[in-house]
C-alpha cells in the first residue's frame, strides 16, 4: 500500500514538474513573440524619428542660412552708412581746418596792423606829451603861476562857488521844510511818543513797598494765594512779588488806586494781621484816608491860587492831581505854577488876574479823569469845566492850551505861555542839575570844535547856542553850512527836550535849529 502511495506521490510530483516546464516553455514562446513585435515597432519609430530629424535639420539649416543672409545684408548696410558718415565727418573736419587756417592768417594780419597802430599811437602820445609840456611852460610864462599854484587858485574859486551854491540849496530846503513843517512835526511827535511810551509807563505806573524781611512775602501771598488775590481784587492793582529782596512792587495805571494799595500794604505790614477780612477793612480805611487827602490837597491848591467859588467836584479833581505825574513833574504843582505865572503875565498885560489864575489852575484838570474815561485830557477837562458851570473864557483856555484850537482870547494865550514856561524851565521835569550842566558844557564843546569858531555861549537854559565866528575864516556863504553841520552834530550826540537854536554871528547871522 505504501508503495502505491509513494508511487502515486512521485507520479504527481513528476506530473506537476512537467506541467510547470511546459507552462514555462509556452510563456517564453509568447514573450518572445511579444518582444519581436516590440522590436519591430521600435525600429519603425526610430526610422520615422530619424526621418523627422533629417527634415527638421534641413529646415533649421535653411532658416539659419536665411537669417545669416539677412544679418549680412544689415551689416553691410550699417557699414555703408558708417562709411558715409565717416566720409562726411572727414569733409567737415577738412572744411574746419581750412577755415581755421584762413582765420589764423587773418588774425596774423590784424595783429601786424594792430602792432603798427600801437606804435603810431605811442608816437602820437609822446608827441602830445611834448606839446602839452610846451603849452604848460608857455602858460606858466604867460600867467606867472606854476601848475600847483594854478590848481590851488582854481580849487579855491571852485570852493567859493560851491559854498555859495550849498548855501542857496540849504536856504531852499529850509524854505521847503518850513512849508511842510506841520505835517513833519506831527510825524516826529508821533514817533517820539511811540519811542518813549514804554519807559514813561514803567516809571509812572509802579510803586515799591519796603518789607521788614523776605518772610513777609509769604504772609502777603497767604495760603494758596488767597491774601494777594483778596488785596488785588479789593484795590484793582497788580502786586509783583519777584526776587527783589525785601520789596514788593505795586503796578497800576490809576495813581489813586496804586496809592490806596500802597497804604494798605504798609498798614498790614505794620499791624501784622494779614487775612482777607482784615485786608478789606484796611482797604476801606485807606481809601477814606486817600479821599481825605485828595480833598485837603484840592482845598489847599484853591486857597494857594487865590481862586474862589470853585465847584466841590472840581476841587476834588484838583486834589486827585496830587497823585498824578507827567514826565516826572507833579501835575498839581505844575497847575499851581501855571496859575501863578498866568497871574503875573495878566498883571503885566493889564488883564483879569483872577480869571487868568483860575484858567491856569484848571488847564490840566482833565488829567484827573484820563485814567477813568476815554479821550484826551484836554477834551475831558473841557467837558468837566462845562459840566460844573465854568465860564467860557476858562473853558476856551483849557481847550486851547496845547494848540488844539486857535487861542482867541488873551487869557488863553497867557495860559499857553505859562504852561510852556512851567514845563520847559530847567529842573521842572526829570533832569538833575549835573546832567543839565553837562549838556550845556557839551553844547559849547561841540561848537568850539569847528574851525573858525572864536567863542560859543549856551544860553536860555540850553535852548540856544550863540557862536561868534572869525570873519576871515568863515564867509557869509559858508555860515549857513557851518550852522547846519553844528546842528547835525548836536542832533547826533546830545539828548535834549524841545529844540536847540544854533545862532552864528559875523557881519551877518545864519540860524538853524537842531530838532
Amino acid at each position: 500500500m505504501k508503495e502505491y502511495l509513494i508511487g502515486g506521490l512521485i507520479g504527481a510530483v513528476v506530473f506537476f514538474i512537467i506541467g510547470y516546464i511546459i507552462g514555462m516553455l509556452m510563456r517564453k514562446k509568447k514573450a518572445e513573440g511579444v518582444l519581436g513585435s516590440a522590436e519591430a515597432q521600435a525600429t519603425a519609430m526610430l526610422n520615422e524619428a530619424v526621418k523627422n530629424a533629417e527634415a527638421k535639420k534641413k529646415e533649421a539649416l535653411m532658416e539659419a542660412k536665411d537669417e545669416i543672409f539677412q544679418l549680412r545684408q544689415e551689416t553691410e548696410k550699417d557699414l555703408r552708412e558708417r562709411r558715409n558718415e565717416v566720409q562726411r565727418s572727414e569733409r567737415r573736419l577738412q572744411q574746419k581746418e581750412e577755415n581755421l587756417d584762413r582765420k589764423t592768417e587773418n588774425l596774423e594780419a590784424k595783429e601786424e596792423k594792430l602792432s603798427q597802430k600801437l606804435k603810431e599811437a605811442e608816437e602820437k602820445c609822446h608827441e602830445a606829451e611834448e606839446i602839452k609840456k610846451r603849452q604848460f611852460e608857455m602858460l606858466e610864462r604867460i600867467s606867472g603861476y606854476t601848475v600847483e599854484q594854478a590848481k590851488e587858485f582854481l580849487l579855491k574859486n571852485l570852493d567859493e562857488e560851491l559854498d555859495h551854491e550849498k548855501a542857496v540849496k540849504i536856504l531852499e530846503y529850509q524854505q521847503r521844510t518850513k512849508e511842510e513843517s506841520e505835517t513833519k512835526a506831527r510825524e516826529i511827535i508821533a514817533q517820539a511818543i511811540q519811542r518813549c511810551a514804554a519807559d514813561h509807563s514803567s516809571e509812572c505806573t509802579v510803586s515799591v513797598v519796603a518789607l521788614p524781611n523776605d518772610e513777609m512775602k509769604g504772609r502777603i501771598i497767604g495760603r494758596e494765594g488767597r491774601n494777594i488775590r483778596a488785596l488785588e481784587t479789593a484795590t484793582g492793582v497788580d502786586l509783583i512779588i519777584d526776587d527783589t529782596p525785601e520789596a514788593i512792587t505795586v503796578s497800576c495805571f490809576d495813581p489813586i488806586r496804586r496809592e490806596v494799595a500802597r497804604l494798605t500794604l504798609e498798614k498790614l505790614i505794620t499791624d501784622g494781621r494779614i487775612h482777607p477780612a482784615r485786608i478789606e477793612e484796611a482797604v476801606d480805611k485807606c481809601r477814606k484816608e486817600v479821599d481825605k487827602v485828595i480833598k485837603q490837597e484840592g482845598e489847599k491848591a484853591v486857597l494857594d491860587a487865590g481862586v474862589r467859588s470853585l465847584h466841590p467836584e472840581l476841587v476834588k479833581l484838583l486834589g486827585k492831581l496830587h497823585y498824578r505825574t507827567s514826565y516826572g513833574q507833579n501835575v498839581l504843582n505844575h497847575s499851581l505854577e501855571v496859575s501863578y505865572i498866568s497871574g503875573l503875565l495878566a498883571a503885566e498885560l493889564g488883564e483879569d488876574i483872577t480869571l487868568a489864575r483860575r484858567a491856569g489852575l484848571l488847564h490840566d484838570i482833565g488829567k484827573a479823569l484820563d485814567h477813568e474815561m476815554e479821550g484826551s485830557h484836554i477834551m475831558l477837562g473841557v467837558d468837566a469845566a462845562r459840566k460844573y458851570k465854568e465860564s467860557e473864557a476858562v473853558i476856551h483856555a483849557i481847550h486851547a492850551h496845547h494848540g488844539d484850537v486857535e487861542a482867541k482870547t488873551v487869557i488863553a494865550c497867557i495860559v499857553q505861555a505859562a504852561d510852556a514856561i512851567s514845563a520847559a524851565r530847567p529842573g521842572a521835569r526829570r533832569e538833575n542839575i549835573e546832567n543839565y550842566i553837562k549838556r550845556l558844557e557839551k553844547l559849547e564843546e561841540i561848537a568850539n570844535s569847528f574851525d573858525g569858531v572864536e567863542g560859543s555861549f549856551a544860553i536860555q537854559a540850553g535852548r540856544e547856542i550863540r557862536i561868534v565866528v572869525k570873519p576871515e575864516v568863515i564867509s557869509d556863504a559858508k555860515m549857513t553850512i557851518v550852522a547846519r553841520e553844528i546842528a547835525q552834530r548836536i542832533e547826533n550826540e546830545l539828548d535834549y527836550p524841545g529844540q536847540v537854536k544854533v545862532n552864528l554871528i559875523r557881519e551877518s547871522r545864519a540860524v538853524d535849529y537842531a530838532k
